[in-house]
């Protein structure tokens, strides 16, 4: 699913949401729990691992209002 330059990818087999911010190779990755962030060679990110995406994406929309969440949505 391509939106507003980057693209999302879900594998359910291994529960990871992968972003592509930028079609760019990375050179390094970065990991902080389970959040794996890809950079390039100037040290933008340019591809974002989510891991456990399932249980992140239910945290999340406790966290963030509906109304916002909707709002956001609709203007895509």
């Amino acid at each position: 699913m391509a939106t507003q330059g980057f693209n999302l990818k879900y594998d359910p087999e291994s529960d990871v949401l992968a972003i592509t911010l930028k079609n760019k190779p990375f050179s390094y990755a970065h990991e902080a729990g389970d959040f794996v962030v890809h950079y390039d060679r100037s040290d933008t990110p340019v591809y974002v691992e989510i891991l456990n995406a399932h249980t992140f994406l239910r945290m999340a929309t406790k966290v963030v209002p509906k109304a916002t969440r909707t709002d956001r949505i609709a203007s895509v």
